[in-house]
């Protein structure tokens, strides 16, 4: 590899070769920071090679896979990208799964190795028969590398290879491994550039490294030289101490995570005075939570909306754009975005549809699941190949995006389209309420109804029946609320998502 400055001006490459380069020229700055130790540029080059090095001795070549069951760490972090030197697929699975899910998502990877860590060691049960076992964190790991100085035979990768396979549920429902290649994730490199990551970056990342959100920003921060560093659960007050104490650049949070630090009552107290940009994914972000983050946190602010699946992303620059809050912005450069009927025929401008996209950064397809990658696709007429999203939105007459609510969460209730979002930004907006939610129940009398869960703010008093009423005095008569409770939380997934099926079975149907 040819020494460059900016990566994003090659056509293709390697986020692994970009780590050797950088250790050849700068082998002391800082990489990878967790709790416990650092590694500089030249020590991650190195460790990266004795995995590649051990991978290869084990027999693993391009396009095999392991699987990564753990916490976020420094050695998390070099086993994902020694891997990826060797040009073995990663497949980072969630700690928080039920033993079934784990073995069922590293059988369906095919992972010829497993990894993890002490607590995935226990709830992983009997594992998967035949596939080796390996614990990060105790002198397991250590023993089983290549010996210090070790390096792997050159392997050839191609943008096509399997990078990683994520998988797009652990908790509920039946995993599927998407497949993401080389050039996907060379992708999301280049579209990082405008966003000011370099040497000087030190990225705060506390979602985790089996989770697409957090790996949008980490691979781009180590493409361009900067610092990483990893905390392996996040913690409100812990985060914001380690921001400042790093002058952290970047972060990437989800919305409950900004809505926690916002909320805290010692928030300005923190000198965060050194972030160039914070990014947000993955959830619903209101445009009230987006406001208070440009008023009182210094910094831009960036909003991608798009799948683990690739297709088309859009990309709301908050900062620039203080009057579109209310949406998820244009598609980025490139990307071709549409909305689609039931039938699958585009909608006219100004109408709602289901959203559709294409890029050059797409999955391959769910692993080994060709008939469910054929359900996730839509082609135009002339053939051109999209990703479906589920989602429901429209485009303003600039371009940008609104979002009305997931396909599959949209309420039809006595032949009416009911869209959750709308119901939910009402009842946030009740000074009781800190979140809330809505789902779709099953109903006698109307097919389905629309029942709401809120979240109080903290020392607030307030009935469910007055909020309830208060709430349905807002809503138009066939939106209206056919009950509401008030919970202590709300089921969320590691990276923030509502949990809406477990929030339906809790309810159970109406009359």
């Amino acid at each position: 590899m040819t020494a460059m400055a900016d990566p994003s001006t090659q056509a293709f490459g390697l986020i692994a070769d970009c780590i050797a380069l950088h250790a050849r020229q700068a082998p002391r700055r800082r990489a990878l920071i967790d709790a416990e130790r650092t590694l500089d540029y030249a020590a991650l080059d190195a460790r990266m090679d004795r995995v590649a090095a051990a991978l290869q001795r084990d027999g693993l070549r391009p396009g095999d896979a392991i699987a990564v069951c753990a916490a976020a760490s420094v050695d998390y972090a070099a086993l994902f990208l020694g891997a990826l030197r060797a040009g073995v697929a990663v497949a980072p699975l969630a700690p928080g799964s039920t033993p079934q899910s784990l073995a069922q998502m590293a059988t369906d990877a095919n992972a010829r190795r497993l990894f993890i860590d002490a607590a995935a060691d226990a709830s992983f049960g009997d594992g998967v028969p035949g596939v080796p076992r390996t614990r990060l964190d105790n002198a397991d790991f250590d023993n089983w590398l290549a010996p210090e100085g070790a390096r792997a035979a050159p392997v050839t990768v191609d943008a096509a290879l399997p990078f990683n396979i994520i998988y797009s549920s652990g908790t509920t429902g039946e995993p599927k491994g998407i497949v993401q290649p080389h050039g996907m994730r060379w992708a999301h490199v280049q579209r990082s550039a405008k966003y000011g990551y370099g040497a000087d970056t030190v990225t705060l990342l506390s979602t985790p490294l089996y989770s697409n959100t957090t790996l949008v920003v980490f691979f781009p921060t180590l493409a361009f030289g900067g610092t990483v560093a990893l905390m392996p659960k996040f913690d409100a007050a812990a985060y914001l101490k380690l921001a400042e104490a790093l002058r952290a650049t970047h972060t990437m949070l989800v919305p409950v995570q900004y809505q926690r630090l916002m909320a805290r009552p010692d928030f300005a107290a923190h000198d965060l005075s050194s972030f160039k940009m914070k990014f947000c994914t993955s959830a619903p972000f209101s445009a009230a939570l987006k406001a208070d983050v440009l008023a009182r946190w210094p910094g831009g602010l960036v909003e991608f909306y798009g799948m683990t699946e690739g297709g088309g992303t859009c990309i709301l620059e908050a900062h620039l754009h203080p009057d579109k809050l209310h949406t998820v912005g244009r598609p980025a450069e490139g990307h071709d975005i549409r909305l689609i009927d039931d039938a699958g025929r585009e909608v006219a401008p100004g109408e709602a549809g289901e959203v559709v996209g294409h890029s050059a950064g797409m999955m391959t397809g769910y692993h080994g699941r060709p008939e469910k990658t054929r359900e996730a696709e839509w082609f135009d007429p002339q053939g051109k190949r999209f990703i479906r999203t589920g989602d429901i939105g429209r485009f303003d007459a600039d371009g940008f995006l609104t979002l009305f609510d997931r396909k599959k969460d949209m309420i039809i209730s006595g032949g009416f389209n009911i869209y959750p979002s709308d119901l939910e930004a009402v009842l946030r907006g009740h000074e009781a309420v800190a979140d809330a939610a809505v789902v779709g129940v099953p109903s006698t009398a109307w097919g389905e109804t629309p029942v709401g869960f809120v979240v109080l703010r903290e020392g607030a008093a307030a009935d469910a029946d007055a909020i309830l009423q208060w709430a349905n005095a807002q809503l138009g008569k066939t939106q209206r609320l056919a009950a509401l409770r008030i919970v202590d939380e709300l089921p969320r997934s590691a990276i923030g998502k509502v949990l809406k099926r477990e929030l339906r079975e809790r309810f159970g149907p109406m009359p």
